[in-house]
């Protein structure tokens, strides 16, 4: 069988292969699994069919992604079905041990069930970055602490603008991307092997440091480390008046963020740029729903004044022209980007 094993709270990380599963807490109906694992599939094409077929009659929804290096994806459904996909991707496919992290919902978060083939799990567009080859030094959430207060070494945050401006690690550097494709330019233009001599990175999961690791390691970098599970792990692992993190954690689910308890936050996505918009701002004159936020709202009309103080045209005549269109970012729909 595979584990669902559950820590107290609602969250928990486990891999496949230990013990059966447990009934979900508060009697919901709903198991999500976002699961990855990096392993080599030269026929991973061949798997789609039968894993469609597995999770269409355990009744899963969500998507799963298969390409060359592995597997990647949230899927939601009933108990059993749930153990019905890991038993076949553990057993059948050949996978073996499986990242796991659980939640319970009242409700299904996905419409649709879904199995893709990528060329990568996780894009970053760079050729030949192979985290099987060599990737970097795991650090548990209890070392974690300690790694990061060491003046020796530098913090980045590889997780996207969007997702920083709602929270991150104390003394973290924001590499302000907008897509995980931009991070080696980011790395090719401000990190250097012969400076920057310890590396710390981190993301949602794991997954994104997987990838930004082994590119690290592959570049000359030689003391590189990652959070092991991702902030979601530390968070369930490390007490709040222990905890370096500061804020709340964005997630690609309904949730849209959680708190250091793991607890969903009433926060909405802004239709014009995307970011994560907090009950007290869209209680504000500039917040309007599907459109814009007080953000892209004050970043728009910045842009507008630029404009029309080069066109030579008047305060009123620009602030008459505000409008509320911000940047699309590359958020994924209803896959975790970990």
């Amino acid at each position: 069988g595979c584990v669902m094993q559950c820590a107290a709270g609602h969250h928990a990380a486990a891999v496949a292969g230990d013990a059966p599963a447990p009934p979900p807490p508060r009697a919901a109906a709903v198991v999500v699994c976002a699961l990855y694992k990096f392993t080599r599939l030269p026929q991973f094409e061949a798997l789609k069919p039968p894993l469609l077929a597995t999770m269409e009659q355990g009744g899963v929804k969500g998507t799963l992604i298969l390409a060359r290096e592995g597997i990647n994806g949230t899927i939601a459904g009933p108990a059993r079905g749930i153990e019905q996909v890991l038993t076949y991707l553990q057993e059948d496919a050949g996978l073996g041990e499986i990242t796991c992290k659980y939640s319970y919902h009242d409700e299904p978060p996905f419409m649709r069930t879904k199995v893709k083939l990528k060329a990568e799990l996780i894009a970053m567009g760079v050729e030949g970055i192979d985290p099987l080859e060599s990737v970097g030094t795991y650090v548990k959430p209890e070392d974690w602490n300690a790694l990061i207060s060491d003046p020796e070494v530098t913090l980045v945050d590889t997780r996207n603008d969007y997702e920083v401006d709602i929270g991150t690690f104390q003394g973290a550097i924001n590499p302000s991307t907008s897509s995980f494709k931009q991070f080696p330019e980011y790395v090719r233009r401000h990190l250097d092997p012969k400076v920057h001599k310890r590396v710390a990175m981190f993301c949602t999961g794991g997954i994104r440091c997987e990838k930004s690791t082994a590119l690290l390691k592959q570049q000359g970098f030689e003391h590189v480390y990652h959070l092991q599970g991702g902030i979601l792990n530390y968070l369930e692992k490390v007490s709040e008046p222990e905890s370096l993190w500061r804020g709340d954690c964005f997630v690609f689910d309904e949730r849209i963020a959680v708190n250091h308890r793991l607890e969903g936050l009433p926060y909405e996505i802004c239709g014009g740029c995307n970011y994560a918009v907090p009950a007290s701002a869209r209680a504000l004159p500039e917040y309007r729903k599907g459109e814009c936020c007080p953000r892209c709202f004050a970043e728009n009309a910045h842009k507008l004044q630029n404009s029309s103080n080069q066109e030579n045209k008047d305060a009123d005549s620009s602030s008459s022209k505000q409008e509320c269109t911000g940047v699309s970012l590359d958020r994924p729909g209803d896959v975790d980007d970990d």
